[in-house]
C-alpha cells in the first residue's frame, strides 16, 4: 500500500487556508455567465500553452491562441500537441460538469491517449510503458533519474489511485492532489506524455473534489514561469528503488499550493477586466435576444427583426456572438433556422 511521507508545516497549513479563502471569495462573487465562458476559454488556452511549453513545445501563447481559433490545414507535431491538450481539457470539463469523471487507472490511460494521439505509435498511446525509461536533465541531457521497472508500473499506479480514493474524506483535497501529482511523475508510467497527463489528471482531481473554481484558472502557468524549479521540486534524482523509502513530499506540497495561490490571485485581478472587455460585453440588443428566448423558448431572425432596427447581416453577427460565447445554440437550417438557450 502506498503511504507517502510529508509534514503539515506552518507554511503548508497557511497555504491551504489561503487557498480555501480565495476559492470561497471567487465562488461567492457573481459574474455574468458570459464572463465565465470567456474566462474558461482563456484559461484553456493558457493551460494548453503552459503545459505543452513545459515539455519543450516552442509555440508562443499568441500562436497557440491562433491555432485553437482556426485549426491549421497542415498540422505539425507542435501544433498537434496543442490541439490534443486543448481537446482533452474540453472533454474533461464537459464530463466533470455532468459528474461523469472519477479518478481511476482507466481515466489516466484515456487522458494519455488523448494528449499523445497521432504523436506516438498506437501501441504506446493509451498504454502503460513496457520498456525501461530514463529521465534526463533538460539542459545537460545527462541521466538524473531512473524510474521504476515497467513490470511494477501498473501496481504502483493502482496503489496510488486506491490511496487517493480511500483518503478522500480524511486528507485535505489539496494534499491528495499534490501527492498524486508528484507520485505519477515519480512512477513515470508512459513512454511519453507523462507531464501533460499528470497535470490534466491533477486538474480533474481538484475539480472532482469540489474545488470548482479550478476550471477558470491554469496552475500549469505557475510551473511554466520557472520550469527548472518545477522539475527540481516535482522530480527526484537517483534510482527509484534506492529512493522510494526516503521520498518526502513536504517541499513539493508547499510549492504546489503556492502555485495555486499565485494563479488564483491572478484570476481574481483578471475577472473585473474580463467583465468589461469588448469581446464579452453584451449590448441591449443582445439582451433582447436572451429575454425573448427565456419568454418564448426560442427566437428566429424574423422575431428579432421586430425587436430591433438592425440590418439582417448585423443581426446575424449578433446571433453569432451569442453562439461563440456559449449562451445560445443554433437549430434548423435555412429559413427554418431558430435559436435556443444553450444547455449548461
Amino acid at each position: 500500500m502506498f503511504n507517502p511521507r510529508y509534514k503539515i508545516t506552518d507554511r503548508l497549513l497557511a497555504n491551504i487556508k489561503r487557498i480555501n479563502t480565495l476559492v470561497n471569495e471567487l465562488n461567492n462573487r457573481r459574474f455574468p455567465h458570459v464572463v465565465l465562458v470567456e474566462l474558461e476559454k482563456t484559461a484553456r488556452a493558457v493551460s494548453t500553452y503552459a503545459s505543452t511549453s513545459i515539455e519543450g513545445n516552442p509555440l508562443p501563447l499568441t500562436e497557440v491562441k491562433k491555432i485553437l481559433k482556426s485549426k491549421p490545414a497542415h498540422i505539425r507535431d507542435s501544433e498537434k500537441e496543442v490541439l490534443n491538450y486543448n481537446q482533452a481539457l474540453q472533454n474533461l470539463n464537459e464530463k466533470l460538469e455532468k459528474a461523469q469523471v472519477k479518478l481511476s487507472l482507466d481515466l489516466i490511460l484515456r487522458i494519455q491517449n488523448q494528449v499523445t494521439e497521432g504523436l506516438l505509435p498506437k501501441f504506446e498511446s493509451g498504454k502503460l510503458r513496457e520498456k525501461p525509461v530514463v529521465v534526463n536533465d533538460p539542459r545537460t541531457r545527462k541521466v538524473i533519474y531512473l524510474p521504476p521497472d515497467a513490470k511494477d508500473v501498473k501496481t504502483l499506479i493502482e496503489n496510488l489511485v486506491e490511496f487517493v480514493n480511500v483518503h478522500r474524506d480524511k486528507i485535505d483535497p489539496l494534499i491528495l492532489a499534490g501527492v498524486f501529482h508528484k507520485q505519477i511523475v515519480i512512477i513515470h508510467p508512459f513512454m511519453d506524455g507523462n507531464g501533460r497527463t499528470t497535470r490534466l489528471a491533477t486538474k480533474v482531481l481538484l475539480a472532482e473534489m469540489g474545488l470548482n473554481t479550478f476550471n477558470l484558472f491554469s496552475f500549469e502557468n505557475y510551473y511554466n514561469k520557472n520550469v527548472t524549479k518545477y522539475f527540481q521540486t516535482v522530480g527526484e534524482f537517483g534510482n527509484y528503488y534506492e529512493l522510494t523509502s526516503k521520498i518526502d513530499f513536504t517541499s513539493w506540497l508547499e510549492y504546489f499550493t503556492e502555485g495555486i495561490i499565485d494563479e488564483l490571485l491572478r484570476v481574481q485581478k483578471l475577472l473585473p477586466a474580463i467583465g468589461i472587455s469588448p469581446e464579452t460585453k453584451l449590448q441591449h440588443y443582445h439582451l433582447k435576444i436572451l429575454e425573448f428566448i427565456k419568454e418564448k423558448g426560442f427566437i428566429a431572425d424574423r422575431d428579432y427583426a421586430k425587436l430591433v432596427d438592425r440590418a439582417r447581416a448585423t443581426r446575424a453577427l449578433d446571433f453569432k456572438k451569442l453562439i461563440e460565447l456559449g449562451l445560445i445554440s443554433r437549430k434548423g437550417k435555412g429559413k427554418a433556422t431558430y435559436y435556443v438557450l444553450k444547455e449548461k
